[in-house]
């Protein structure tokens, strides 16, 4: 009995030994589609939403990750083909917002970016970077800007896009800031009806800060929000001087009526207690008061407020990242 088993066993091994090196040579063996995609990852509100900082008179560049997908590393040179893709934006605006025209995306047009129509994945690499210069001299951020990208599909290309809608595509949905935009917290600014300031006071939690320029933001007047649709007339912007620590009130519509007085703000810095490389930067409004009228919200009337408080904003960065962009926790 004991021959037998061993007469087997010498009869097993041969074929198990085979059969391990089967195994081991179908894993170098690539396992999935050597596919070419963006890392853009998509949000809730279905765009990629990327932070440039805004610089007059010159370009910011943003560098887009390009991939190779697959189990082995991409073994030979590849030249991606990248290009403007407004029909998905298109299709994307009228699957989210319908009759809402308002609140479409605009597409970011040539005279604010600058891209080159290719780049090259070397063999040995499975990721390259597609520089994307961002000049936004004088955008208007009352709409929402997004770049919409594609990668080219062509048989002589010599290579496959991914076939996933959203590993193929990049839709940047491109926010630029300055040093003083970002989104504060508005309770303690109290909006009143002209005449009833001893009311109720009307507040927002928060309230975005857009930019204009390297100094200059606006928000909306009072209780205006981004749903109105005619947000555009009721745009206050704030003029920042960091010498005299003051700020200018305006506004461009005079239909609004628009007075203020001329604020204070301060700039507190603080290294978080628990992770010591993540700084707390505190920028706060003081002594804001203006007054303004709203001529649309009801037709043929007008109705005035008085604005009153501060607003208040933190933004923290992580002080071992270099990249300023990737360095502030969004």
């Amino acid at each position: 009995m004991k021959k037998i088993s061993k007469l087997y066993g010498l009869l097993l091994l041969p074929a198990m030994l085979a059969l391990f090196a089967s195994c081991n040579k179908e894993w170098t063996d690539e396992q999935y589609e050597q596919y070419i995609s963006f890392k853009a990852p998509v949000g809730d509100n279905g765009v990629s939403q990327i932070s440039v900082r805004y610089k007059s008179n010159g370009y910011v560049t943003y560098q887009l990750p390009v991939i190779v997908s697959g189990s082995n590393t991409n073994n030979s040179d590849i030249t991606v083909h990248v290009t403007v893709d407004s029909d998905t934006l298109r299709q994307l605006n009228i699957e989210r917002f319908q009759s809402r025209t308002d609140f479409y995306y605009r597409e970011l047009t040539a005279q604010y970016f600058n891209m080159p129509e290719t780049v090259d994945i070397k063999a040995g690499e499975n990721t390259a970077l597609i520089p994307v210069d961002f000049k936004l001299d004088g955008i208007d951020l009352t709409d929402k800007w997004v770049l919409p990208l594609t990668i080219a599909d062509d048989p002589s290309y010599g290579y496959l896009s991914n076939p996933r809608k959203y590993y193929k595509k990049a839709l940047l949905y491109v926010t630029p800031f300055n040093d003083y935009s970002g989104t504060y917290g508005g309770t303690a600014l109290k909006t009143y009806f002209k005449g009833n300031e001893d009311g109720a006071a009307l507040v927002k939690n928060e309230i975005p800060v857009y930019v204009v320029d390297e100094n200059t933001v606006f928000f909306y007047a009072g209780t205006v929000d981004e749903n109105r649709i005619d947000r555009g007339s009721y745009k206050i912007f704030a003029a920042f001087d960091k010498e005299t620590m003051s700020v200018t009130l305006s506004a461009e519509d005079p239909n609004i009526n628009f007075r203020a007085s001329s604020p204070t703000f301060s700039i507190k810095e603080t290294m978080d207690a628990t992770r010591p490389y993540l700084l707390h930067r505190y920028l706060t409004i003081s002594g804001i008061e203006y007054e303004y009228t709203d001529y649309t919200i009801v037709p043929g009337q007008t109705i005035d407020y008085v604005v009153n408080g501060t607003m208040s904003m933190e933004r923290r960065i992580n002080t071992q990242i270099p990249d300023e962009d990737q360095a502030i926790e969004w």
